[in-house]
């Protein structure tokens, strides 16, 4: 049931729960896992031992003779290079030629049972020639002996480059009364979703392939079968069942989804890989590792005069999406303040780990961190509050960055209003006592990309049909992707709420390629935005011609006719209607059953430049988190014990996701803080376990306390922005500068681990530089 909201609406605004909850609390829902298909084989993955190798040769001689054995697949069969991004296409589903990292996929095999496959894969024999390894992406700036790929800039490990320079950066730091350097090194860190990932594939004798598999973006997905397998789009059919967690894991096409398809291709029969929590950390596509160099300068008053960045970014084995985290480290720092001058270098290089990707909010959350820690030392070194600082260097509305983003919407003013007053902020700064603090970090992020990764055919961003028959249920189809973070309910609320209906007539059917229209799924926290809008306009069809039939019946003017519950009345009279069945039956009496359909597409936007379009959104979500850290100063252990964090999404629609969105994200940004980090010695992996990847225990998250403070935003579907990656930004930066109110040592480098903390104490300590009387 839903709870209380906006008296504007019936029910957008409220905090409605998830409509699969009870499939899933039963354990009901079906995953790709839990699909079962006759005769079904099992597929297993040979990796690569090797972290660069080139392949002299692979006899699979006694792996095919084995019994049980349906097929073994080498990466000759299948070549054909692919990558989410068209300009970037390097990786193959199995290696060709050579290895580039330890995980590499060299052979997969399809057979009766696991035993089986595990014997196959053991008789595999691979001759190689071991090339050398590049584990530090600062050894692969320049031209090396044996590149990992041939397209890497000027026979170097460069994968993407990217140089921007606005206004006069050297004039202004010439002129600027401080400015502060901030180094920043971040380790790697993994998605870490509860789901591994697991594809399903069958090819059937009317010549076509269906693929059931834990996407986010199923089109993509169906793009990449397409290319590399050689068949049609028309003849693949994409399913996405429930997915168990994505957080931009599930993105990207995967070699395993592709060999999958590929051993069902061999076999003619269904083939399942489900790849285990070893091979999740090798597939990872996580955060990049990342070294970034922030400098900062203001005038005397603490007014922003320009920002000069740069970033040198790990990206393993694959591009990925990695030209766009390239931009994003630099474009993504410009909100949510006025920057007028500024200069940004980024190169992203590939080094032979297991490749990086898009993490949530992916490219805006390392450089965030280095940008907040530099604001607070600036507050610091002019002698102003924090929240000053950043209040009076404030985007306004209806403005325009320097490298031309369209800020529409931002209640970020109110977001650092919010925050600075509920948690006690002037009373608390700089005067708890030592071992305790509080701290200050801000976050901006898109709400969608305003540029597609595939521009041709030119297409709607996302479109939603619905389908009403004479049973009053109303189908919805989008390829929009639900990955656990409730965009189905919202779809079926959008829907309920415009139509009058209640939400239980609206069934939104499963992703499926077949009868799902185009959506580019699940990332960039575009389904709300791009979604919302496409799901409003196709309702909004289906009430006109409802209003029509109802005009007829009452034999009044369409005009004088309103919405009401499961009703359409006259607003004169509201004793004078028709119910919603009624309306119905009389408009399908022409034409059978009622369909309609809904489409969106973002305005044009952004400059001219090389790059001008990344980080172009129709709209950017703002956030100021406070949170209050607790320092045990003889071990460094310590712990956030509130969180205060103040949001602005524009118009919350489900109350109830936001807040559990908000909430995911500060576990998710406090295990990049306290602990998560993918180690490595060289190009071995060393913890690709969940046993010794360190996700925050329930015990170390903090009470949160969420202030929803946006106002409506014009575009977004009655008003709304994101909420599903901005709101992890925002903590990271806010725990490290509450750590340097704690106990006076500012950290550059996470994760931040308790023995750094201690030896932060400790060289303050011997420095003789006493904090709050210690």
């Amino acid at each position: 049931m839903a709870t209380t909201g906006s008296p504007e609406y019936r029910l957008l605004g409220t905090k409605i729960p998830y409509i699969e909850g009870p499939l899933k609390v039963t354990g009901r829902a079906e995953y790709t896992d839990d699909i079962q298909r006759p005769g079904m084989l099992v597929g297993r993955l040979l990796r690569s031992p090797w972290a660069h190798a080139r392949l002299r040769s692979i006899d699979v001689t006694e792996a095919r003779a084995l019994p049980g054995v349906f097929a073994v697949l080498t990466g000759e069969k299948y070549p054909t290079p692919f990558g989410v991004l068209p300009i970037t296409h390097d990786e193959t589903a199995i290696a060709v030629d050579k290895v580039r990292y330890i995980g590499d996929i060299v052979a997969a095999v399809a057979a009766s049972d696991e035993r089986t496959a595990e014997a196959a894969l053991a008789k595999i024999r691979i001759d190689v020639e071991v090339l050398p390894d590049y584990s530090d992406p600062r050894d692969g700036t320049g031209p090396v002996k044996e590149p990992i790929h041939a397209r890497g800039l000027l026979g170097s490990n460069v994968q993407k480059e990217v140089v921007q320079h606005f206004g006069d950066v050297d004039a202004a730091f010439a002129q600027a009364a401080h400015h502060v350097r901030v180094r920043g090194n971040f380790a790697g860190v993994t998605h870490a979703f509860t789901e591994p990932l697991a594809t399903i594939a069958e090819a059937t004798p009317d010549g076509r392939l269906t693929v059931w598999s834990a996407t986010q973006v199923p089109h993509y997905l169906h793009r990449s079968l397409s290319e590399v397998l050689g068949i049609p789009m028309h003849r693949i059919r994409v399913i996405k069942p429930e997915v168990g967690g994505g957080f931009g894991g599930k993105s990207d096409p995967l070699p395993h989804e592709i060999v999958c398809a590929a051993l069902a291709l061999e076999t003619g029969r269904p083939v399942k890989i489900l790849v285990d929590r070893e091979d999740v950390f090798y597939t990872n596509h996580g955060r990049h590792p990342t070294q970034n160099d922030v400098r900062i300068a203001t005038d005397a008053r603490g007014q922003i005069l320009a920002y000069d960045i740069e970033a040198l970014i790990d990206g393993g084995a694959w591009s990925s999406f990695g030209t766009v985290t390239t931009y994003y480290n630099g474009v993504l720092s410009m909100g949510p303040y006025r920057v007028p001058n500024f200069r940004y270098r980024g190169r992203r290089v590939y080094t032979t780990k297991p490749p990086s990707g898009a993490m949530r909010a992916h490219g805006g959350t390392n450089i965030r961190y280095s940008v907040e820690v530099a604001l607070d030392q600036l507050a610091e070194r002019i002698g102003i509050d924090p929240f000053d600082l950043r209040d009076q260097n404030a985007l306004p509305p209806n403005s325009t960055t320097v490298n031309e983003f369209r800020i529409t919407s931002t209640s970020f003013r109110k977001c650092l209003a919010a925050s600075r007053e509920k948690s006690g902020w002037d009373q608390k700064f700089r005067k708890l006592p030592y071992g305790r603090g509080i701290g200050l970090g801000c976050g901006f992020y898109i709400s969608g990309s305003n540029s597609p990764i595939h521009f041709t055919p030119k297409m709607p961003q996302s479109t939603v049909h619905l389908k009403v028959d004479m049973d009053g249920g109303i189908a919805v189809h989008s390829m929009q992707a639900d990955i656990g973070q409730g965009s189905n309910t919202l779809l079926a609320v959008i829907i309920a709420e415009v139509l009058g209906v209640d939400l239980e007539r609206v069934h939104v059917q499963r992703v499926d390629s077949d009868v799902s229209p185009i959506d580019l799924g699940s990332y960039s926290s575009r389904v709300t935005f791009m979604m919302g809008n496409a799901a409003r306009a196709a309702a909004e069809e289906l009430r006109d011609k409802l209003l029509e039939a109802a005009s007829t019946l009452l034999s009044l003017p369409v005009s004088s006719l309103v919405v009401a519950h499961e009703r359409f009345q006259s607003k004169a009279d509201p004793k004078v209607g028709v119910s919603f069945l009624e309306a119905l039956h009389t408009a399908m009496e022409r034409v059978g059953a009622l369909t309609a359909s809904g489409a969106y597409n973002s305005p044009a936007m952004g400059g001219t430049f090389k790059g001008a379009r990344a980080g172009t959104a129709p709209a950017y979500s703002f956030a100021a988190y406070v949170a209050e850290v607790d320092v045990d100063v003889e071990t460094g252990a310590y712990r956030a014990v509130k969180v205060w964090a103040a949001f602005d999404c524009g118009r919350a629609l489900n109350r109830l996701a936001v807040e559990g969105q908000i909430e995911g994200s500060i576990h998710m940004g406090l295990g990049q803080v306290m602990g998560e980090s993918m180690n490595y010695r060289g190009t071995r992996l060393l913890n690709p376990s969940l046993l010794e990847y360190k996700i925050p225990m329930p015990q170390q998250m903090p009470e949160v306390e969420i202030l929803l403070v946006g106002d409506d935003d014009p575009e977004g579907p009655f008003g709304a922005k994101e909420a599903g990656e901005g709101p992890l930004i925002a903590i990271l930066p806010a725990v490290g500068n509450a750590l340097y109110d704690a106990v006076g040592v500012r950290f550059t480098d996470l994760p931040i681990t308790p023995d750094r903390v201690l030896k932060g104490i400790d060289l303050r300590r011997k420095e003789g530089r006493p904090w709050k009387g210690a």
